[in-house]
Order: C-alpha cells, then sequence, then structure tokens
C-alpha cells in the first residue's frame, strides 16, 4: 500500500475538490511512493502527534486541521509550525489533512457528531451548489448499454440514495467520415445517418474527469459528440454542517446538561433558553457562526458549533438557543471517525487513535 493509493482513497471519501478555498487539505509532507507501515489518526498535528507516530512505528498521520495553512518562508525551527513539519520530515513521517472536505461531506465530520448526539433524519444543513454538472452524449442505440454502465461504473447517475439514474432519448444523428477517419459505421465521404440514443447523467465534478474517460472507452466512435453543462444544483450531501431529531423531545436544560457530557467538554457557553423542549438540532463542528441564519431558516431548536465570539450571540435574537461548546470538542471524535474509515477498508497496515489530547486551551 502505497502513501499515494491512501490519499487517493481518502480523495475518494471526501474529495479535496469540496474544501474551501482558505484550506490547504492534502498531502502536507511525504513521498506518494513509499509504502504505508501504520497510520496514526489525531485532530491535530503538533510536535507530540509526530513524536507519537514515531513511537508506534507510523510513517502516515492522518490529522483534521493541517499543520501548514499559508506558505511557509522558512524552516528554521523557529515555531511550532516549522518544528513540526521538520520533524516529520526528519523521520520520513507522511502527513494527511482531510479537513473541510471531511466537514462537507454527509459521512463526515458532522455525521460524527450527530451519531454522539443521538440525532436521526439527517440532512445538509447548508447544501453546496455549483458542484454538479451533466454529462449528455449521443451513442448507437446497439452500445447505449456499455456506455451507460461504463458511466455508471466511474460514478454517474447517482441521485441521494438511488444510482444508475439516467435519461435516454432516441434520435437520429448524421456524419460524414472524411478521407483519414476511421468510422465504426458508414462510409469514407458518404453521409450517414445512425439511430441514436442522447443519453444524459449528474455526475459530481470530482469525478467527471473519470466519468469522461470511460465513457470514450466504452463508445464505439471514434470522435465522441458528448457535452458537459455545468448545473446550479444544489448537491443535497455535499454542504456545511448538519440537522438532524432527536428520537423524543428533550427539555432544554437537560439537554445541554447531557451534551456537555456527550461532548466530554468543561463547559457550554449559550444564550437564554428560549425554547423549553428540545428537538431539532442544528450543529457544525469547529468554527460555524457562518451556518447561523441556516439554522433559523430550518426552525431547529439549539444551534451546536464552536468558537463564537461575544456580539455574535446576540444574532440569535431570541429566534434559537446558541450552545458554543468549544472548537476541539466539536471536533475531537473525528479522529475517531478516521480509524472507523481506514479499519473498515484496510488490513495491510497499523492503524492508531493518537492518544495526545491537542487541545491548546485549558479551563480553570
Amino acid at each position: 500500500m502505497k502513501i499515494g493509493d491512501l490519499v487517493a482513497f481518502i480523495n475518494e471519501s471526501a474529495p479535496f475538490q469540496y474544501q474551501e478555498s482558505y484550506d490547504n487539505s492534502g498531502l502536507i509532507t511525504g513521498n506518494v511512493n513509499d509504502e504505508v507501515n501504520g497510520v496514526l489518526c489525531s485532530l491535530d498535528c503538533v510536535e507530540d502527534v509526530v513524536e507519537e507516530a514515531i513511537e508506534k512505528d507510523c510513517n502516515v498521520i492522518l490529522a483534521h486541521h493541517p499543520i501548514v495553512f499559508g506558505g511557509l518562508k522558512s524552516l528554521t525551527g523557529s515555531n511550532y509550525v516549522e518544528r513540526t513539519v521538520i520533524k516529520a520530515i526528519k523521520n520520513d513521517i507522511a502527513i494527511i489533512a482531510a479537513h473541510t472536505n471531511m466537514d462537507n461531506v454527509h459521512t463526515g465530520v458532522n455525521k460524527k457528531i450527530a451519531e454522539k448526539i443521538g440525532l436521526e433524519n439527517l440532512e445538509i444543513l447548508a447544501p453546496k451548489n455549483s458542484i454538479l454538472s451533466k454529462v449528455v452524449v449521443f451513442v448507437p442505440h446497439d452500445n447505449v448499454n456499455d456506455v451507460r454502465e461504463a458511466m455508471f461504473r466511474a460514478g454517474a447517475g447517482s441521485i441521494g440514495e438511488y444510482d444508475s439514474c439516467s435519461y435516454n432519448l432516441k434520435g437520429e444523428g448524421t456524419f460524414r467520415a472524411g478521407e483519414d477517419a476511421d468510422p465504426h459505421v458508414g462510409e469514407i465521404g458518404t453521409l450517414h445517418s445512425e439511430p441514436e440514443t442522447r443519453v444524459e447523467v449528474i455526475v459530481e465534478k470530482p469525478r467527471l474527469g473519470s466519468v469522461l474517460t470511460e465513457m470514450k472507452k466504452a463508445h464505439p466512435y471514434e470522435e465522441v459528440a458528448y457535452d458537459v453543462y455545468p448545473l446550479a444544483n444544489e448537491h443535497q450531501e455535499v454542504g456545511s454542517g448538519m440537522v438532524g431529531y432527536l428520537t423524543q423531545p428533550v427539555e432544554a436544560m437537560s439537554f445541554l446538561k447531557s451534551l456537555k457530557e456527550k461532548l466530554q467538554t468543561e463547559l457550554i457557553r449559550h444564550t437564554d433558553i428560549v425554547s423549553e423542549k428540545i428537538e431539532k438540532v442544528a450543529i457544525c463542528g469547529g468554527a460555524g457562526s457562518f451556518l447561523l441564519t441556516d439554522a433559523i431558516k430550518k426552525k431547529a431548536d439549539i444551534f451546536i458549533t464552536g468558537d463564537y465570539k461575544y456580539h455574535q450571540f446576540f444574532d440569535a435574537d431570541g429566534k434559537i438557543i446558541i450552545a458554543d461548546v468549544g472548537h476541539f470538542e466539536s471536533e475531537q471524535f473525528t479522529a475517531e471517525l478516521f480509524v472507523e474509515l481506514l479499519r473498515q477498508n484496510f488490513s495491510t497496515f497499523a492503524i492508531h487513535l493518537s492518544k495526545v489530547n491537542t487541545n491548546p486551551i485549558s479551563y480553570l
């Protein structure tokens, strides 16, 4: 198992194209051709985590937060970022970050938080748009099944809980082959009419290249006629935050006390208790204040996130309860998510959950 293969697997599970523009998810240090000996999963990658990886003979660290956000202008060890990177490189340890790409998939960070809280009937709080494309290709009738199935295998035609979705319309195509052509049907220099099927499928942008490649391989024509249309549709399984329901309504203060225990946090900062009962819950791991309006629109009783500033609490405006549980506390189970994901798919290398507490905040 190569490091590059592991990076490709993470990209398949939570495409790096889904990360936010400010992010730096992906392979940060390491050689894609090195073999994977062991993987240490953590929320952050700091010096102590690299030291733990060395002790456990892990040559890969899979972390949620990238140790390098901006460009490094020097590597002198003058700060914790430079020291961490230097130590990793000196010990041939690859660092992979899966940050906002893992936040933005429906099986990612927020799903794990929802599991800890006990939410069901989950949906993305703020779905992203403009990440879907429609591929339209014209295929001779006899080859439709082969071309369509090739696109499905490459990831096309998946909509929510449905796969192999397509629209098919029979028609007629015309063409004339030039002197240097090698036509599948028809004669060189003669106008040809061929019964064809127009096949339409939805494709997520990270899979578009693979879908087009496999479509062309399966298509019998020397020159394939196809179109790609970018769509403005929202993707219901990709986006920020998550909203779901408790199995039954719970008294608000009882819910907050239970939340404190389940998320293992020292304190919860919250706004006025404007809902006697909590049933619909909106969540966002990390810093999620930008999703407050979406939580209110979804008519959530409470919005759980971290990193709220003083004046931002006023934005609740009596419409919802804001509960700031802390950045680390909201995302601490992401390392568990990584371990589960890897153990379900790999058995050729050791997988460890970091025991280092990387929370930079202490409570008195």
